[in-house]
């Protein structure tokens, strides 16, 4: 019977995979969510491009109006900053858990291909071990049978 001596550590590789992998995608819904509100913004800004034009309409220029809508753009350009800094941010959390995972990743494949490789060489002795004595049972065999002719 085969018995891999770092089981243990390779199920917590494995495990630490995983956890990896659920941080990595974590990051990656974040920044989805951040993209999201990145095109929010951007559409709101564009319904505020569109309505400063009616609002610039010859003969009823509302300059009131006209005032609030660019308080409200220098808002919104404000928060595209502060957007864009944090998806900056989560881009660069994200690369850094991406090569976490990839590093969890190459560690365990490392140790399943040891236990590949000493399971092969286990089955290999087994096997080996079960040919000699099958010879070995031949051989009884045979000499039983020259016995029982002579």
């Amino acid at each position: 019977m085969f018995h891999f001596r770092l089981q243990t550590l390779l199920r917590l590789r494995i495990a630490e995979r995983d956890q990896r992998r659920a941080e990595l995608a974590k990051a990656l819904r974040a920044e989805e969510v951040l993209r999201a509100e990145e095109q929010r913004v951007a559409d709101e800004q564009a319904a505020l491009a569109r309505h400063v034009q009616s609002l610039k309409s010859p003969g009823s220029a509302n300059i009131d109006g006209l005032l609030q809508t660019h308080r409200y753009d220098v808002v919104l350009l404000s928060q595209r900053k502060q957007i864009a800094s944090q998806l900056a941010q989560v881009q660069a959390e994200s690369e850094r858990r991406r090569l976490a995972l990839v590093e969890a990743d190459r560690q365990v494949r490392v140790l399943e291909k040891l236990h590949d490789r000493q399971f092969a060489a286990h089955r290999s002795q087994a096997e080996r071990l079960e040919a000699k004595q099958f010879d070995e049972i031949a051989l009884l065999g045979y000499v039983r049978n020259q016995e029982a002719a002579t």
